[in-house]
């Protein structure tokens, strides 16, 4: 069985030390403020910096994809040494990240017929995308093969699910990202929307009055989810995604685990640049994906 690499596009938003412990490697998103400066995401600016700016300039900032010479630059080392690459990937219907990737691979496996690049459409985002990187690095140091990974994420992916909530639809809106969730915009004062995130769509859920109403939505929308699906939560991981708010981070914690029985695993995962640009600082929300080992 061929060794391999696994790799993510930087919207997975990974803590550092997930990263670190199962050597994942990303591939960065581009973020700019004036469409003349280009920036690495979490290499030529980091979140804090990002907020910041965000917050401080009243521009919207526009996000670029990694580029099919991004991936050939990550994956030709790799390949060199005489192993494969795994390569998963922001949905496709967010952003051609996924097709630059395919892109890629297709060139580079003609180039080095002996090695293989294999790329998944995690229909992810953010946290969502993240938990399921690291169900393939699990599986990955269980001794899976990387055809044994592919197929097992392509049954787990579907029960992937992000339920959050944003302080507005402008920056979805600005962004092009809004789709269904247009639904929700209002005009009344202080109304918040809640979302979900399956199957690669953006699904309106409601809306509701003020920021700690919005807090108190998210884990019952989690709650109804497994509801419909009679599934234990034993055998599912969650992770908590957070932009800027850590005191609401905590509170969605601590609701997280009081439902599941069970301590939080993993860190929290920041919402990064690629996908903050889209949800505006204030986002949050809680992940979850079936296990890949169970």
């Amino acid at each position: 069985m061929n060794d391999y690499q696994i790799f993510s596009d930087s919207s997975c938003d990974l803590p550092a030390a997930l990263i670190e412990q199962y050597q994942i490697r990303l591939v960065p998103f581009y973020v700019t403020f004036d469409q003349e400066n280009y920036y690495k995401e979490n290499i030529d600016i980091t979140n804090e910096a990002f907020y910041q700016k965000l917050g401080e300039s009243g521009i919207f900032p526009k996000t670029s994809l990694p580029s099919v010479q991004d991936y050939i630059n990550q994956f030709t080392p790799v390949l060199e040494s005489g192993r494969d690459c795994l390569c998963l990937c922001l949905t496709q219907k967010f952003s051609g990240s996924f097709q630059s990737a395919v892109n890629a691979a297709q060139i580079l496996n003609e180039k080095y017929p002996d090695r293989r690049v294999e790329i998944v459409d995690t229909i992810q985002a953010t946290a969502g995308q993240g938990i399921t990187v690291l169900q393939a690095a699990y599986m990955k140091e269980a001794g899976y093969s990387m055809d044994q990974v592919i197929t097992r994420l392509e049954e787990i992916k579907p029960t992937s699910r992000i339920m959050f909530t944003v302080d507005t639809l402008e920056y979805l809106a600005k962004g092009g990202r809004i789709g269904k969730v247009t639904s929700l915009a209002g005009t009344m004062l202080n109304l918040k929307p809640m979302i979900q995130l399956k199957d690669a769509e953006l699904i309106p859920h409601s809306k509701v009055r003020g920021r700690r109403k919005a807090l108190e939505s998210v884990i019952p929308m989690l709650a109804e989810y497994f509801k419909q699906t009679g599934d234990p939560y034993d055998d599912y991981d969650f992770a908590v995604a957070n932009a800027t708010t850590i005191d609401d981070m905590r509170i969605i914690q601590t609701q997280l685990e009081e439902l599941t029985g069970r301590k939080l695993a993993y860190p929290v995962f920041q919402i990064g640049i690629t996908i903050g640009t889209y949800t505006g600082p204030g986002a949050l929300g809680v992940c979850c994906i079936k296990k890949a080992l169970l």
